[in-house]
C-alpha cells in the first residue's frame, strides 16, 4: 500500500505540471486582458502599453510561465492584478469560508443520502420509493441557480426568515458570542441547503443501486438465515459494502474544495474561492486563476489516491501492489 501511495503521488506530482502548462495555455488565450482593469478614457496607447509591461505580460509565454512556476517552487503564487494582494494571502483568507460551507453540505448531504438510500433500497417499489426516486430527479434536474433564487424569494423576501447573502451580518456592534455564532449559523442554511440539494440527490441513488446489488448476494441471506434482525442485516452487513461504489463519488466531491461551490457562493455573495475565482475569471486576473486552478486539479488529485485507500480500509479483500 505504502509503495502504491507514493507511486500514485509521483504521477500526481508530472500530471500537475502538464496540467499547470495546459492551464497556463488557456487562462493567455482567454480574450481580454487583466490591462483593461486600469482602462481610462484618457490613456494612450502608450499608458497602456506601460500598464501590460508593469504586469509581465510584454514577456514571451515560455519566460512567463517559468518565472510563475520558479515562484510556485518556492511557494509564491505572485500578486493579484485586481489587488495587489499577495494570491497566497487571498486564498488563506478565503478557505475558511468556502471548508465551512462544503464541509457542513457535504456532511448533510451523505448523512441524508444514506438514510434516503438504504430507505428507498429497503422499501423497494413502494410509494416511499418511488416519492425518493422523484425527489432525486427533482434534485438532479433543479439548475442550481435557479433553486437558489426561489428560497431567496420565499425565505428571504417573502418571509423573511433567513438572510439572503454574506457571512455574516454586515452591523454586528455589541452582539454576544452566542449571537455572533447564531448569526452565523442563520447564514449558513441556504446556501447549505443549496449545495446539497445535488449530492444528495446523485448519492442517495448510488447507494440505493449499490444496496439493491448487495442485498441480493448469497451473504445476506445467509445472515437472514442465521436469525440475525433486519437492521442488523441491512447496516452492519450490506451497507458497508454497498458504500464502496459511493465512495469515489463522496471522496471526489471533498477534492473540489478548492475550487469552491461557484454559483452557490456567488449568489450568496459568500466569500469563498469559488467566489473570488469567478471575479478574477471577470478580471482577467491571471495568478488567482491559475493558483486556484492548480490547487483544484491538485485537490482531485489527491482525492483519488484517498478513495483508493479508504476502498481498501472499506474492504480487505481489496489489496495494492
Amino acid at each position: 500500500m505504502r509503495r502504491y501511495v507514493i507511486r500514485r503521488l509521483l504521477q500526481a506530482v508530472v500530471l500537475l505540471m502538464v496540467m499547470s502548462v495546459l492551464f497556463f495555455l488557456l487562462i493567455h488565450a482567454i480574450p481580454g486582458g487583466p490591462e483593461r482593469l486600469f482602462f481610462s478614457p484618457h490613456q494612450t496607447a502608450a499608458d497602456r502599453h506601460q500598464i501590460i509591461v508593469n504586469l509581465g505580460l510584454d514577456q514571451p509565454l515560455y519566460v512567463q510561465y517559468i518565472k510563475w512556476v520558479s515562484g510556485l517552487l518556492h511557494g509564491d503564487l505572485g500578486r493579484s492584478f485586481d489587488s495587489q494582494q499577495l494570491v497566497t494571502t487571498e486564498i488563506a483568507e478565503r478557505i475558511p469560508a468556502t471548508l465551512e460551507l462544503l464541509l457542513t453540505a457535504l456532511t448533510l448531504a451523505l448523512v441524508v443520502a444514506i438514510f434516503l438510500g438504504v430507505f428507498s433500497a429497503v422499501r423497494q417499489y413502494s410509494i416511499q420509493d418511488y416519492a425518493i426516486t422523484i425527489f432525486s430527479y427533482f434534485g438532479i434536474a433543479m439548475p442550481v441557480f435557479w433553486f437558489a433564487l426561489i428560497l431567496q424569494q420565499i425565505f428571504g423576501v417573502n418571509l423573511q426568515w433567513l438572510p439572503i447573502f454574506g457571512r455574516y451580518s454586515m452591523i454586528r456592534d455589541g452582539f454576544t458570542p452566542l449571537q455572533t455564532i447564531e448569526d452565523y449559523l442563520i447564514h449558513l442554511i441556504l446556501p447549505t441547503i443549496v449545495l446539497s440539494l445535488l449530492f444528495i440527490a446523485a448519492w442517495s441513488r448510488y447507494l440505493r443501486s449499490s444496496m439493491l446489488d448487495v442485498i441480493k448476494q448469497d451473504y445476506i441471506r445467509t445472515a437472514r438465515a442465521k436469525g440475525l434482525s433486519s437492521r442488523v442485516v441491512f447496516f452492519r452487513h450490506a451497507l458497508r459494502n454497498a458504500l464502496l461504489p459511493l465512495i469515489t463519488v463522496v471522496t471526489l466531491a471533498f477534492g473540489g474544495i478548492f475550487s469552491g461551490a461557484f454559483i452557490t457562493e456567488s449568489i450568496f455573495a459568500w466569500p469563498g474561492l469559488g467566489s473570488r475565482f469567478l471575479d478574477a475569471l471577470n478580471s482577467r486576473d491571471y495568478p488567482v486563476m491559475l493558483a486556484m486552478l492548480l490547487l483544484s486539479c491538485a485537490g482531485i488529485i489527491v482525492a483519488n489516491v484517498v478513495a483508493d485507500v479508504l476502498y481498501a480500509v472499506a474492504d480487505p479483500r481489496i489489496r495494492y501492489s
